[in-house]
C-alpha cells in the first residue's frame, strides 16, 4: 500500500522556519517527480517547488530565494526547508509523487504563519 505522510507545520512567527518532512512508503521516491503544493483557504491548491528524480528543482516565484526542497533517497524522504516565513504562506501543505502514469497524494500538513 503506497503512502505518503507529510509532517513538520505547526503554528510560526513571521520571519521564522519550518522544516517540512513527506515520507514514503510503498514506493522509491528516488524514481518520481516530488511537488509541494499548498492551498489556502478559500484558494486553489498551487504548486510550491518541485524536485525531479535527477535532482533538478524549480519553484514558484513567491517562495524563490526562501524555500528549499531536496531529498533524502536512504530515508525515502523529500524535505521543504521553509525560511524568512511570511502571513501568506498560511496553507494546508501536501506533497505529491508522480511518474506520469500515477500520482500520489499526502494527507497535508497544516503552516499557519501569524504573530
Amino acid at each position: 500500500q503506497v503512502q505518503l505522510v507529510e509532517s513538520g507545520g505547526g503554528l510560526v512567527q513571521p520571519g521564522g522556519s519550518l522544516r517540512l518532512s513527506c515520507a514514503a512508503s510503498g514506493l522509491s521516491l528516488a524514481n518520481y517527480l516530488i511537488g509541494w503544493f499548498r492551498q489556502a483557504p478559500g484558494k486553489q491548491r498551487e504548486l510550491v517547488a518541485y524536485i525531479y528524480s535527477g535532482g533538478n528543482t524549480k519553484y514558484a516565484d513567491s517562495v524563490k530565494g526562501r524555500f528549499t526542497i531536496s531529498r533524502d533517497n536512504a530515508k525515502n524522504t523529500v524535505l521543504l526547508q521553509m525560511n524568512s516565513l511570511k502571513t501568506e504562506d498560511t496553507a494546508v501543505y501536501y506533497c505529491n509523487a508522480d511518474n506520469s502514469r500515477i500520482a500520489y497524494w499526502g494527507q497535508g500538513t497544516q503552516v499557519t504563519v501569524s504573530s
